[in-house]
């Protein structure tokens, strides 16, 4: 599985906020400085977040956005399958329908143990729990 530019700069969006959290809303212009990713980009990671409620925006002048669960409470495959369009190996560990022979595909179940084994590694990390990998900010 190969990971997208917009898993991974989502990643970095979440962990700035988590790096943040309880101190109020950021401003998506911010981070982008911070991370050295382009606003325009981040502006459309943003919106899956909000909507899968990882997310809240605040308006007004002191506006911005910030996490609305603990980083504790978000773990990373839930946001990599949430951004990724596809996240298995291949594509007919998911939609068998694509292959005539994956009723009988010995690789099929290997891609299939393998896909799961990464979701179930990635379920298994929190946003806090890398924070506690890295003792400051600026090592994202």
């Amino acid at each position: 599985m190969r990971l997208s530019t917009r898993s991974r700069y989502g990643m970095r969006l979440l962990l700035d906020m988590a790096w943040h959290y309880g101190r109020g809303p950021i401003q998506l212009a911010v981070i982008a400085k911070r991370q050295g990713i382009p606003l325009k980009y981040l502006e459309q990671i943003v919106i899956p977040l909000k909507k899968a409620h990882y997310v809240q925006s605040v308006r007004g002048p002191r506006g911005g956005h910030m996490l609305a669960k603990s980083p504790s409470e978000i773990n990373v495959g839930e946001i990599v399958f949430l951004l990724e369009r596809k996240a298995q190996l291949v594509e007919c560990v998911n939609n068998p329908e694509v292959c005539e022979r994956s009723s009988t595909c010995v690789t099929r179940t290997l891609w299939k143990e393998t896909t799961e084994a990464i979701c179930e590694k990635l379920n298994s990390i929190s946003l806090s729990d890398i924070m506690e990998r890295s003792p400051t900010e600026l090592d994202l």
